[in-house]
């Protein structure tokens, strides 16, 4: 795609908006030079989240007029991407939409004014981020890096001041701020993980305490980044799939006379673009802590609000309005033999499943944020995202580790109709979910042929537990379910505790019941319901 060359100011090819693309509307020399002179933002995580949504941000704030920095993107895991996703396109990439209706939109995203690799090895790249980090107009350092992340190793502890972890560079990074005079900043994770501001913290406080502890660095460092008036971490709820770069979707840039549609697979394995496709509906909230001012995203859409409200918005997700419905298309969806999500919300019982789930038995113990209502949020899920035909979302990957997210998905839920005094006898469909999953377990379909369920550490061990059940019609001896239901690191909570236990293993019978079961199990509950 051939835009503007800020070098010799060579005009934009007037097709391109004839052709429906949205195009910047600032300076971009002059943003380049204000961000580098005193630059406001530094993001960590070079990949397609960032460039699909905080950048994209950002540039909707920058062609507001209100606002005249951009954002510069730091990459301390892949630096091919550096390389190959963001230099030779000097640093601006096309965001696609993907809407629910079939069409795209398409922006060309230039808010992202350097890109640097975060290592030593890379040494001016690496004095750059120092001097960065030196600025007393640096705002917020910010992170979508995946939670593993924020991970610390004893190993990288030990190389003191020379770590190869990102979070080890990110600390001997804020130290140089704090040689350089102790600066007030906000360090921000952006990650989709719960209470992430903690888990930047942590991690960083483990650096700089081990530092601190080898003589490397000095007790007001330490001091310095525990003081909530010099440097915050707050908390924030993203919301927003980005796929691979999907061939349909360069198909259409190719169909456009946009040359950059190749996707680029690095030896990390990591898979990008010249451009990134995303669905239309995204949500960030974030904890409004900065000590050193930050930058105005509410211009292009971002919510604000204090740590109670971040946590409510993040519980609203995980354990009534998103997550559950996943993972209850996801258990019945690999039974049912289906591969991908949107194809299921045509299906009827699946679909009546998750609307009555989401509306009727989880609804009475949402935790309202008061910035989302809880109801819009499951609507856009379910007209919207879940029934978007460019989502190649599968059940089967939305399976993975589900031991590890029933607790929160099913068991807060359970948990609050206890604590307020609810009856339980009115949960049908959670229970359903529950009963399914030892099914699922099974690793047969409901036509009868084999299929492997989803890794999961704890695998092995459950299949253990329903080894002995069949999918057979006639009566069997349930009885082994016990050892299932009644485990609290699986759900939550004991089952049986809770009332649900003996229901659950009636479902689970049904559901056994020969080839044909689980639809009919199926049909029967969510029609009752």
């Amino acid at each position: 795609m051939k835009l503007t060359d800020i070098r010799s100011g060579a005009p934009i090819a007037p097709e391109w908006k004839e052709k429906g693309y949205q195009l910047p509307a600032f300076d971009l020399d002059a943003v380049r030079r204000n961000t580098h002179d005193n630059p406001t933002w530094i993001h960590f995580g070079a990949g397609n989240i960032f460039r699909a949504f905080p950048a994209a941000v950002l540039q909707q704030t920058l062609d507001s007029g209100r606002y005249d920095r951009g954002v510069i993107v730091a990459e301390g895991f892949d630096y091919e991407i550096i390389d190959k996703a963001y230099r030779p396109y000097d640093n601006m990439s096309l965001l696609v939409l993907l809407k629910s209706d079939g069409s795209i939109e398409k922006r060309v995203v230039a808010s992202v004014t350097e890109s640097l690799k975060a290592d030593p090895q890379f040494g001016e790249d690496w004095a750059r981020l120092a001097e960065i980090f030196r600025a007393p107009s640096l705002q917020m350092i910010s992170f979508t890096i995946t939670e593993k992340g924020y991970a610390v190793s004893p190993a990288d502890l030990e190389r003191g001041m020379n770590p190869q972890l990102i979070m080890g560079k990110v600390t001997a990074l804020l130290f140089e701020r704090f040689q350089a005079g102790a600066m007030p900043v906000t360090v921000q994770s952006m990650d989709n993980c719960s209470h992430n501001g903690d888990k930047v913290k942590a991690a960083v406080l483990a650096y700089a305490q081990a530092w601190e502890k080898a003589g490397l660095v000095p007790e007001a460092f330490v001091a310095w980044l525990q003081d909530e008036n010099s440097v915050t971490f707050p908390w924030s709820m993203i919301d927003k799939i980005t796929p691979r770069p999907d061939a349909t979707v360069q198909n259409m840039l190719a169909e456009d006379g946009f040359e950059d549609n190749e996707t680029i697979i690095t030896d990390r394995h990591t898979y990008t673009a010249p451009f990134v496709n995303a669905e239309e509906t995204e949500y960030l909230v974030i904890e409004d802590r900065y000590t050193n001012g930050r930058p105005p995203l509410e211009q292009g859409g971002v919510m604000f609000a204090d740590r109670e409200t971040v946590d409510k918005v993040e519980k609203m997700k995980v354990c009534t309005c998103l997550n559950p419905l996943h993972t209850a298309m996801s258990i019945y969806g690999c039974m049912l033999g289906y591969t991908l999500i949107s194809a299921e919300m045509k299906d009827e019982d699946i679909c009546g499943l998750i609307n009555k789930i989401g509306y009727i038995e989880a609804m009475p113990v949402v935790v309202d944020p008061g910035v989302l209502k809880p109801a819009d949020f499951i609507a856009a899920v379910l007209t919207k995202r879940f029934p978007n035909p460019f989502m190649p979302d599968a059940p089967q990957r939305i399976a993975t580790d589900t031991s590890q997210k029933l607790p929160i998905r099913f068991g807060e839920t359970i948990k609050a109709y206890l604590a307020r005094g609810l009856n339980t006898d009115d949960l049908v469909l959670i229970p359903l979910v529950l009963a399914g999953y030892a099914r699922y377990l099974k690793g047969i379909d409901d036509t009868g042929a084999p299929f492997t369920p989803s890794p999961d550490p704890l695998l092995a061990e459950l299949q253990a537990i329903v080894s002995p059940l069949e999918v057979r019609e006639g009566a069997q001896d349930m009885g082994c379910l016990k050892a299932l239901y009644s485990r609290a690191d699986v759900f939550g909570l004991d089952l049986y505790a809770a009332g649900l236990g003996e229901r659950i293993e009636a479902m689970a019978a049904e559901l056994f019941a020969g080839p044909g079961a689980v639809r009919r199990t199926l049909h029967k509950y969510v029609s009752a319901r």
